[in-house]
Order: C-alpha cells, then sequence, then structure tokens
C-alpha cells in the first residue's frame, strides 16, 4: 500500500535530485532539467535490485529486491537518486510480488542512471522538432523524458523483451505519455516510423547495424555504444551523409551499456580444456594484461582498442592465469605471471595476445591519444577506426 504522502515525497527528493545534476554540470539545459523534474521516476520502477555491501561465499554480487512494501524510504530515496536500478537479470522477469535476494546472474535489463540518461540525449544534440528513435525502452523512463522535452508524437522506441515494454507502455500511458512504441530489435532499427533525425541506442553493439543509417536523414546523427566480447566500450556520435555513409568521433568517458541481445558473446566452455591444447613453448609478453584490466580510463579505452585487434574473444582469469578464448577460430592464449614478468602461451590461426600487443605497441608509439583523436568511418562493405598516426581498426561484420 503506498503512503498517502508519496506524491509529496517524490516531487521533493526529484526536485532534489535535478539541483544535484545541475550543480554536477548535467543539467545545463533548462529544457531537459524541466523534464527531470517533472518526471515521476519511481512510477516506472516499482521494483528493482540493488547490490549488498558484501558478495557472498562464493564471492557473487548479492542482489537485494527493493519494493515500496519492502522498504519505502529505500525505494523511493534509490529511484530518485543517480543510481543504474536492476530490474531483471538472465532474461527472466522476477515475481515481485514475492521477490527474491539473487545470488549473481547477468543483468539484463535496468533503469539507467538519470545523469547518463540526459547526457546521452544531449549528446545526440536532441532538439524540439526531432523526430527520434530510442533502442532500449528498458523501464520507459528514459522515454519519458523524451516525451516530456520533445512531446510524444515524435518519439518512437523500441524493446526486444515484450514483458518489459509492457511494463515500461503501462507506466507511460499512465503518466500521459504516448510514444509509438515497439517490440522489435534495435539491430534493425524501426522501419514503419522511419526516417528519423536522431537515433540513440541504450544498448550497446559491436558494430553499427546499417539498418540504422539506412533510417537516418541525411546530416541526423546516431549515438550509440559500441561494445564486444572483451567488454571493451566505446560511445560514438555519427553524423550520416546523403549517400549512405557515416562517420563520427569516439567520446570520452567510461560509459557501457548492456549488450543487445543479438550482439551477446557465446558461451566458451572450461578455460582449462582450451588451455590443455595449447603448445608448451612459451615466451615473454612485450605488455602487461593489466593494460586492458586495470580499473583506470587508459585501461579502459585500451581494452576497446584491444577488441577491435581481436573482435572474436574473450577474457577470463583462473587464478592467477588470464586466459584469451576465441569460439569463432579456435585460437586461444594464455598469460602466465612469472616474477616481474608475463609468460605467454598461444595456438590456433589467431594469435590473440600478439594482436593485442601490436595494437597496444602502436598507441604508445601515436603517444597514447585518447579516444576523442579516433573517427570511425561507416562505409559500404566495412567500418573501420581511425586516428592519423595508428593502423586502422577494423570493426566486426554487424
Amino acid at each position: 500500500m503506498m503512503p498517502a504522502d508519496l506524491d509529496a515525497d517524490a516531487e521533493r527528493l526529484r526536485e532534489a535530485m535535478a539541483k544535484a545534476l545541475a550543480g554536477e554540470g548535467v543539467l545545463t539545459d533548462p529544457g531537459w532539467r524541466a523534464a527531470v523534474e517533472r518526471v515521476p521516476r519511481h512510477r516506472f520502477v516499482p521494483g528493482f535490485y540493488l547490490p549488498a555491501d558484501q558478495y557472498d561465499g562464493q564471492g557473487l554480487t548479492v542482489w537485494e529486491p527493493v519494493t515500496t512494501e519492502l522498504d519505502y524510504g529505500r525505494w523511493l530515496g534509490a529511484a530518485y537518486s543517480d543510481t543504474t536500478l536492476i530490474t531483471q537479470f538472465d532474461g527472466d522477469e522476477p515475481d515481485w510480488k514475492n521477490p527474491q535476494v539473487r545470488h549473481g546472474g547477468a543483468p539484463t535489463s535496468s533503469s539507467t542512471l538519470p545523469s547518463l540518461v540526459v547526457r546521452m540525449w544531449a549528446d545526440a544534440d536532441v532538439q524540439e522538432g526531432h523526430t527520434v528513435l530510442e533502442i532500449g525502452t528498458g523501464t520507459g523512463y528514459s522515454t519519458a523524458l523524451a516525451c516530456e522535452r520533445l512531446g510524444s508524437a515524435d518519439v518512437t522506441s523500441i524493446e526486444v523483451d515484450p514483458h518489459r515494454l509492457q511494463h515500461a507502455a503501462g507506466a507511460l500511458y499512465a503518466c500521459g505519455y504516448t510514444p509509438t512504441l515497439a517490440v522489435a530489435d534495435g539491430l534493425y532499427g524501426y522501419w514503419p516510423e522511419a526516417k528519423f533525425d536522431r537515433i540513440v541506442a541504450a544498448c550497446s553493439f559491436r558494430a553499427v547495424p546499417p539498418a540504422l543509417l539506412a533510417q537516418t536523414r541525411p546530416g541526423g546523427r546516431i549515438l550509440l555504444t559500441l561494445s564486444g566480447w572483451l567488454y571493451g566500450y566505446a560511445r560514438v556520435l555519427l553524423t550520416v551523409n546523403g549517400d549512405g555513409t557515416a562517420e563520427g568521433q569516439l567520446l570520452g568517458g567510461t560509459v557501457s551499456f548492456m549488450s543487445a541481445r543479438t550482439h551477446a558473446a557465446p558461451v566458451f566452455g572450461n578455460p582449462a580444456h582450451w588451455a590443455a591444447g595449447l603448445p608448451e613453448a612459451c615466451r615473454v609478453a612485450r605488455h602487461s594484461p593489466e593494460r586492458i584490466t586495470a580499473a583506470t580510463e587508459e585501461a579502459f579505452h585500451l581494452r576497446f582498442l584491444a577488441q577491435c585487434a581481436v573482435p572474436d574473444a574473450q577474457m577470463t582469469t583462473a587464478g592467477d592465469v588470464v586466459h584469451l578464448i576465441d569460439v569463432v577460430t579456435g585460437s586461444a592464449a594464455t598469460l602466465t605471471p612469472t616474477g616481474d614478468r608475463w609468460e605467454v602461451r598461444e595456438g590456433g590461426p589467431v594469435r590473440l595476445w600478439e594482436r593485442i600487443e601490436g595494437v597496444l605497441s602502436a598507441y604508445d608509439e601515436a603517444d597514447r591519444p585518447g579516444p576523442e583523436s579516433f573517427t570511425l568511418h561507416v562505409y559500404d562493405g566495412g567500418q573501420q577506426l581511425r586516428h592519423p598516426q595508428m593502423p586502422g581498426l577494423p570493426l566486426p561484420s554487424p
């Protein structure tokens, strides 16, 4: 049962959140600030999960359900915090009438933190009069912000999960927003409402889907996150040309989004099985794997560049040993720490770590350029990341 003063509590917290975001320089546009002050986020997240302070005995994240029935104050406070709220794991819809604590699991839907939602709309330069396609409706909160700013008639939002879209639609319509909604795979956009002035994706792709270019007006822009099986991420803002090509710079920061489900990494099996097939001969690594695994902004950037060199590789750590596994070519590599160095064993048609080392060396020789100095070129038959002082890095086929 909702408290009688819910609306007043929510309005107070909403205004406080908007003020805090404005103070952090996120809400510089009066139109987006007004949208944040008006859209009731709590209506879109009746239930969600938050991580506990400690892992369980197996080292898994403990996810605690949060609803108004379980803890009104925690639920409403989190709804108006600048936090991502997880609403689904492994594609399974929770039973919010009887939610259970979860141990581990892969989040597959969420309400993205408000600062990032606003940042995405602002980075895409979404303005009044633009027709917009949002890929990944999720809870519907970001859709509501767009409707509040642009008007519902100019907003189309698609979601691959029908249960998620049903919940989002209910919340949107209850709040008076009536955008075009559809169950659809973001890989193919949404032709019935094309063409769009702006396309903004709240999920990540291995490469830019060609359908999105075809559904964008010349001069229009596409903002999306590129990712891959090494979990390297980069955001790119593309401008679509009249000839069907597009180009744009990578954006700075360390933003990550869940992968589009059709671009998710395949299961690779037991790392020990892959390592058993490697030759006994080893060599000393020219670069430490910590260059792409460290919790730094540079490592975040480097992980994406490395991923471009080995787009089908995945990485996992067992004990002290780092494993690279490529289920497409059957290639594998291990990196084992030995004193102050790392020893590499590689097998298969692709020398995975050798390719990554080539990118890392080129990056160092180019004086360690940041993301904003790279340009993505999308053209008929290919997509390539370019830098004036580094060799081009092709993206995988969409």
